[in-house]
């Protein structure tokens, strides 16, 4: 799986392919600029793009505007974008289309390689993975006025906020040591209570749920 990273710090950034080349991913470009990351994203045509929110030469949002551009550009993407700082804007713009391929972490979610890895992979696969301070901003938000929030269980809010982060039935059974029969039942009653259309679709899913969460901004 060829990757494109994009970071500015060298330490970061050096840690960051050592990391993803020990799990047999293949570094197509490592660079630490807007520019250089626009280049590598239209010539290298990458499986996906590991990119820092902020970047050289502005130090704003360049990282994701390059590749919300490049995403416009070759629909579909796979983009999983680092912040230093939860700023849902972000996540918003990344969601912004409806489709999948697209994540939003933390960096110090790049400490724990088993978690940074499976998002990479989910995301690279078309998946949803969202950093979980996100999805605690949202649903706390949400739940200060919402009657359907309300009327969910403190298990069903649980898997909920699983199911927002983009995992599936199968990694949140296995995250609270339950069935996936049991989280299938889980998910029925959530999406009867909050009124959204079932899906078998995981990514689909997610991305209602997401929706759901940001309504009213």
């Amino acid at each position: 799986m060829r990757v494109v990273l994009a970071e500015d710090l060298f330490l970061l950034r050096d840690g960051l392919v050592r990391l993803l080349e020990a799990h047999d991913f293949e570094i197509a470009a490592a660079v630490e600029s807007g520019p250089e990351l626009a280049r590598a994203l239209a010539e290298l045509t990458p499986d996906v793009a590991v990119v820092d929110v902020r970047l050289p030469p502005t130090h704003t949002d360049e990282g994701l505007q390059c590749a919300l551009r490049a995403r416009r550009e070759r629909p579909g993407l796979p983009v999983l974008v680092l912040s230093q700082h939860v700023e849902q804007l972000y996540a918003r713009e990344l969601l912004a289309d409806g489709t999948g391929g697209v994540g939003y972490l933390l960096k110090d979610r790049v400490f724990d390689a088993e978690q940074f890895v499976d998002a990479v992979r989910r995301v690279a696969a078309g998946g949803t993975a969202m950093d979980p301070q996100v999805i605690q901003q949202l649903l706390t938000r949400r739940a200060a006025d919402d009657r359907p929030l309300a009327r969910l269980t403190p298990r069903e809010l649980e898997v909920l906020e699983l199911m927002a982060q983009g995992r599936s039935n199968a990694a949140i059974a296995d995250r609270l040591v339950v069935t996936e029969r049991a989280i299938a039942k889980h998910t029925s009653n959530i999406f009867a209570k909050l009124g959204l259309e079932v899906s078998d679709d995981d990514n689909r899913r997610v991305l209602a749920v997401l929706a759901y969460l940001d309504h009213g901004r």
